[in-house]
């Protein structure tokens, strides 16, 4: 298992390892420590394979290293930033490029580009909507699921029956946001709070293996985002 299918597990089973973050912390360590104590390991702090054996066990699944390909590339893209001014930052343009979209610069809202990169440079064989580049044309992606760790999470801006939109990655959530990991977001790709009476739907790729982990809590730490363009 990787760092944040550790966090994940740990969280479900009752031991506290702080955000679902994929960093190996403090926080993370001492949960594992207090799993270990409880059910009677060696206490190392240290995920040895039969701690690992352990955790699956009692979270009741086999975490799949590669089975949120398209979210772990959203992770890899974090701190990202689109370039000021007239210019623009090659790398989003070159995956407009990959997608065969007329996309004339990283000043026209990304997160829809950010969305489909993700999905479609890990899920070769699954088809994106048409015109990605608008966050609602993804309420017709994948097929529908409840928020969970890796889902396409669509939200309205400006009004809710408008066109207006804004799509990224569940990550986690607190009592009144979802945190989401997202594109175009401070002119960049980091982790917003987005206010969940935003939220339209949750979408999943149709190729990608449902997990069913349900929620993850995070403290509700920072302002909501109002505008994500």
């Amino acid at each position: 298992m990787d760092t944040r299918n550790i966090q994940r597990s740990l969280r479900k089973i009752g031991f506290d390892p702080g955000p679902i973050d994929g960093i190996w912390g403090r926080r993370t360590s001492n949960a594992v420590q207090a799993f270990q104590e409880d059910v009677g390991l060696p206490v190392t702090g240290v995920v040895h394979p039969r701690t690992e054996r352990e955790i699956i066990a009692r979270a009741g699944k086999q975490p799949n290293n590669s089975a949120l390909v398209w979210f772990e590339e959203a992770v890899r893209l974090k701190g990202l930033r689109e370039v000021p001014g007239r210019a623009s930052n090659p790398v989003i343009m070159d995956w407009a490029d990959d997608l065969d979209l007329h996309y004339p610069g990283d000043d026209i809202p990304w997160c829809g580009l950010f969305t489909g990169h993700c999905v479609a440079a890990t899920l070769p064989k699954e088809p994106l909507p048409n015109n990605p580049l608008g966050a609602r044309n993804w309420l017709k992606f994948g097929k529908k699921v409840e928020p969970e760790p890796g889902a396409v999470l669509i939200f309205w801006r400006g009004s809710r029956n408008g066109w207006q939109g804004h799509v990224g990655f569940y990550e986690s959530e607190d009592s009144n946001a979802y945190h989401v990991l997202g594109g175009n977001q401070s002119d960049m790709v980091n982790v917003a709070r987005v206010a969940k009476s935003r939220l339209l739907g949750a979408r999943w790729p149709t190729t990608g293996l449902v997990l069913n982990g349900g929620p993850v809590s995070a403290p509700a730490e920072g302002e909501l985002s109002t505008n994500e363009a």
